[in-house]
């Protein structure tokens, strides 16, 4: 499948002389879009050639991660698990519920042993109690991932300088760097509060899937806005700006943040005239009805 290409068109842009295309990750797929289906595909053809039925992985409430593997396992023949950071609570958020819809399975678990989620013993046990599923890490990231995110940039068909993408657990953005070898400039905006913690874990990721240590990419960490799925006046009245002029759907927690700072960048003058520009939409759209929700907020 191929995500399309849209060339975005914008003051700003005609003011400093710059190409911006937007590639549409998001409608790769109805349910499993974006980079959850980069991650997704060769996690899941492992899953096959190990003769693994079930598939479990680790998310908070409202994870798109979480919904996408529970999509993926209905769609291609899989069981699933869900392990969900917290509390039980009924009725279940829109996230979960799409989730065990899905048929996925929910295992909820304090956010204490939550924090072993990546130790081999905690995990060594816990695929005991599940009877030895194929377990996939929290966001999707693994080596696996990465190779799969390389594959963003096989069908852009435009010369580009700089290409640019939301990061949560920095598969996406590994996976980017990796593909590029050496080439172009990548940025990365985390979603986290204090993401400079993400450029080692990264870089992590990158060598161990190449053997390289790429020097062309950076982290634009000042468009948290306020830490992991928080929001300010300022965002949501972007995001519907941006909506209303592009006709592209955002979500406050990844895509929003990352057009707000690529826009902000623009308008201080960051990018030298005639930089031609690609922004990866990552999906993660099902995280709107729980905003919905939980705040009232109309996306």
């Amino acid at each position: 499948m191929q995500a399309p290409l849209q060339q975005l068109q914008h003051p700003l842009l005609q003011k400093h002389e710059l190409t911006l295309w937007v590639k549409r990750e998001d409608l790769l797929h109805p349910h499993i879009s974006g980079n959850k289906w980069r991650k997704l595909k060769y996690n899941l053809q492992e899953a096959k050639a190990l003769g693994k039925e079930t598939i479990a992985t680790f998310g908070g409430a409202y994870s798109n991660h979480i919904a996408a593997t529970a999509a993926a396992g209905a769609e291609f023949g899989f069981k699933t698990i869900g392990i969900i950071r917290g509390e039980a609570h009924l009725p279940l958020n829109p996230t979960l519920q799409f989730a065990t819809e899905q048929g996925m399975e929910l295992h909820y678990i304090s956010r204490e042993l939550y924090r072993h989620k990546n130790e081999p013993d905690f995990l060594a046990e816990l695929t005991d109690k599940l009877n030895q599923p194929y377990l996939v890490p929290e966001g999707g990231t693994n080596q696996l991932a990465v190779k799969g995110c390389t594959e963003i940039l096989d069908d852009i068909d435009v010369d580009y300088d700089v290409i640019c993408c939301a990061s949560g657990t920095g598969g996406t953005i590994a996976g980017l760097i990796a593909g590029l070898a050496g080439e172009k400039q990548v940025l990365g905006f985390p979603a986290l509060k204090g993401g400079d913690f993400l450029k080692d874990e990264i870089a992590q990721l990158v060598y161990s899937y190449s053997g390289e240590n790429y020097k062309n990419w950076q982290l634009i960490t000042e468009y948290h806005f306020g830490g992991y799925a928080r929001v300010k006046p300022e965002l949501l009245e972007f995001m519907h700006r941006f909506q209303e002029q592009h006709h592209i759907p955002l979500e406050p927690v990844y895509t929003g943040k990352m057009f707000f700072g690529l826009f902000d960048l623009i308008s201080k003058g960051y990018f030298s005239k005639g930089f031609r520009i690609i922004a990866i939409h990552t999906g993660g759209l099902q995280g709107n009805a729980g905003f919905k929700e939980r705040l009232g907020i109309e996306l």
